[in-house]
C-alpha cells in the first residue's frame, strides 16, 4: 500500500521553529514531487511549498518565503519541512502529498494535482 505519514507537528510560540516530516512508504519516493499543503479551521487546503525529484527545485508560497525550507533524502523516502520564525498565522493542519514528476508552476499548488496524501499533522502557533 502507497502511502505518506507526517510527524513533527506540536504547539509552538510566535518566532519558534519546528521540522516537519514526510515519510513514504510502498513506492519510492525520489520520481515524485512532493507537496506540503496545510489547512486552518474555516479555510481552504494551501500550498506552502514543492520539492521536484533530481534537481530539486522548489517552490514556496509568498507567505513563507525566507522562513521555511523543503528538502529531501531520497535514501530515506523523506520530505522535510524546516519552518523558522513561526507566526499564528502558520497554524493549521499540514499534509504532504505525492505525484509522479516535477513541481509545476502551474499545478504544483492545487490539491487536486497529488495522487497520494498523508494524515496530516497539527501546528499551531501562540502569541
Amino acid at each position: 500500500q502507497q502511502q505518506l505519514a507526517e510527524s513533527g507537528g506540536g504547539l509552538v510560540q510566535d518566532g519558534g521553529s519546528l521540522r516537519l516530516s514526510c515519510v513514504a512508504s510502498g513506492f519510492r519516493s525520489r520520481n515524485y514531487a512532493i507537496g506540503w499543503f496545510r489547512q486552518a479551521p474555516g479555510k481552504e487546503r494551501e500550498g506552502v511549498s514543492c520539492i521536484s525529484p533530481r534537481d530539486e527545485s522548489t517552490h514556496y508560497t509568498d507567505s513563507v518565503k525566507g522562513r521555511f525550507t523543503i528538502s529531501r533524502d531520497d535514501a530515506k523516502d523523506t520530505v522535510y519541512l524546516q519552518m523558522n520564525n513561526l507566526k499564528p498565522e502558520d497554524s493549521g493542519r499540514y499534509y504532504c502529498g505525492a505525484d509522479f514528476g516535477r513541481c509545476y508552476s502551474e499545478s504544483w499548488g492545487r490539491s487536486s494535482w497529488y495522487d497520494y496524501w498523508g494524515q496530516g499533522t497539527q501546528v499551531t502557533v501562540s502569541s
